[in-house]
């Protein structure tokens, strides 16, 4: 049985991750990063909606009066 020659394996593995490495970076260099991406303001619109007018209350369960 022949064996296997593994001699190269480690220069292709390091050579694989640097290739890998470099093009990563170079897709990374591509992007632009905003300096300040808080400084765009937008105005929304306050919408009234019917219960903002009218008082209301939330009776919780455990609020209500006991009865025993």
């Amino acid at each position: 049985m022949p064996q296997l020659d593994t001699s190269t394996w480690f220069t292709m593995i390091v050579s694989m991750f640097l290739t890998l490495f470099i093009i990563f970076q170079l897709k990374i260099a591509k992007h632009t990063l905003y300096h300040n991406p808080e400084s765009t303001l937008t105005k929304t619109q306050k919408q009234n909606t019917p219960w903002e007018t009218k008082w209301t209350k939330i009776y919780l369960p455990l609020s209500l009066p006991q009865q025993f």
